[in-house]
């Protein structure tokens, strides 16, 4: 049955399955390892052993995080080669070096000290390992910036110009790095990353708090992450707000795709809230809306016109529903995560932050959330540039090599079979370390005997009585 469809489709749903899967994963290790340097900068100042047990709570967890964004990510550079040529040939002068600093500048720098960081806490000094742990924060801040970079320049090029071949080439490093989205993109995605992990660790700690209200190391964890829930939540409101600002004045047509406006509105727009976009008719049926308030919100005025994707050709229109509906999940997630901050703060107030029950579940419920949430943006992001990869500039369908369906439904088939089989494994490992509660001397990673994939092997690590003996 995949066989028959178009192969520019398979191709687009392979990309969209693969990246789906590798997002999260960076999501989480960007925030989690920001969580770790913090705790360990807090072990090494305070002196508290709960800090180093949380330490080496999350480090397990981390690990197993950081290698399945890994091995997902090494799968996204390959498809494209195999499933997007024309694009990688097209964009390949500015993209490409930006993608190759990503692995210089960040990758190197998380790889180098990662060993240190999971092996090394009896085999450096204390100061040491936490430059370890605070070069692996900054190698996954620098892979941020890299791979959000390049995907900006994507969404709003600047700094380029075209050679005889039709390829983009860079004239401007710094406009094609700093491209206007950039900045916004950055903050959005790095505050998404944080926010991601402090719901999780909150509903860990709200896990274990509902078992054992008194578990020191429960209530730190949960203490901290409603921290950040609350600091954070509002400020990534705002970012958000920043943002789409900034899309309003280069991307026009995500804007109307997301709010639903088919039809300009010369003197003031509405707020559609819900309602079932149909892109056929150029309508939101059954629209639930508050008037003039989408002025309000973008143009700041109440009367400011707006215009609607009526005033496009329809060639030019993103899949309205899907835009549609993935924002208004991203933005529903975000005023949770702002009431359960909000609600964390008023049981911290009243000193119940760890026997108030509902708050606890409420929090554990909200745990995947900003998964959910991280990728609803991306949904609202990728699709709404839709029918383009590099926005105004090369559509998508130019942008596809010339493969045929069976060829791409293979790969697609055999992506599906064994992503949901080995990362359905290591997220089951996972979660079943975090539903472990976290106790008073963690040993955190036993590396045990060095193993080899080549070579002798190390008898003598394994029992110190045996040598080896010469050949006779």
């Amino acid at each position: 049955m995949l066989a028959n469809l178009d192969p520019l489709i398979l191709a687009r749903i392979q990309f969209g399955f693969t990246v789906a899967f590798h997002i999260v994963f960076p999501a989480f290790s960007i925030g989690l390892a920001s969580f770790l340097a913090v705790l360990e900068g807090l072990w090494l100042a305070t002196g508290r052993q709960v800090f180093m047990d949380l330490f080496k709570y999350w480090l397990k967890i981390f690990a197993i995080a950081f290698a399945m964004g890994v091995v997902s990510g090494l799968v996204m550079s390959y498809q494209f080669g195999t499933n997007w040529s024309v694009f990688s040939d097209k964009t390949g002068p500015v993209l490409g070096p930006m993608m190759a600093y990503e692995v210089l500048s960040a990758f190197f720098l998380e790889a180098g000290f990662l060993g240190v960081m999971l092996f090394g806490m009896t085999k450096v000094g204390p100061r040491l390992h936490f430059a370890a742990t605070l070069m692996v924060a900054v190698g996954t801040f620098f892979s941020a910036f890299w791979i959000l970079a390049v995907n900006s320049w994507m969404q709003t090029p600047a700094g380029y110009g075209t050679n005889a071949e039709g390829q983009f080439v860079p004239l401007d490093w710094w406009a094609i790095v700093f491209n206007p989205s950039f900045p916004y993109r950055l903050v959005h995605m790095v505050l998404a990353a944080y926010l991601t992990t402090a719901l999780v660790v909150g509903a860990v700690g709200a896990w274990h708090l509902l078992r054992d209200r008194v578990n020191p190391a429960a209530r730190t964890m949960f203490s901290m992450a409603m921290w950040m829930a609350a600091l954070v939540a509002p400020v990534q409101i705002l970012a958000g707000d920043a943002h789409g600002l900034d899309t309003l004045e280069h991307q026009p047509a995500k804007v109307m795709a997301m709010e639903g406006h088919f039809r300009s509105h010369p003197d003031g727009a509405p707020l559609v809230l819900f309602g079932l976009p149909d892109q056929e008719a150029g309508t939101v049926r059954y629209a639930v809306e508050i008037p003039k308030l989408s002025s309000l919100v973008l143009k700041h005025a109440l009367d400011a016109p707006l215009k609607g994707l009526d005033s496009l050709p329809r060639s030019e229109w993103p899949p309205v529903p899907i835009v549609f509906w993935s924002f208004r999940i991203m933005v529903g997630l975000g005023m949770l995560m702002l009431l359960l901050g909000v609600l964390s703060l008023l049981a911290r107030w009243r000193g119940a932050l760890y026997a108030w029950r509902p708050l606890h579940r409420f929090a554990v419920a909200m745990g995947p959330a900003g998964f959910v949430a991280v990728l609803a943006g991306w949904i609202t992001t990728e699709v709404g540039r839709q029918p383009y990869t590099v926005y105004g500039l090369l559509r998508t369908a130019q942008s596809a090599s010339p493969l045929h369906a069976p060829a791409v439904a293979a790969s697609l088939t055999a992506f599906v079979v064994i992503y949901f089989a080995v990362f359905a494994m290591g997220t089951g490992y996972m979660l079943r370390l975090m539903g472990q509660p976290p106790h008073a001397g963690e040993s955190g990673i036993e590396p045990g005997a060095p193993i080899r994939t080549a070579g002798i092997t190390p008898a003598p690590a394994i029992d110190p009585d045996r040598h080896l003996q010469p050949a006779e």
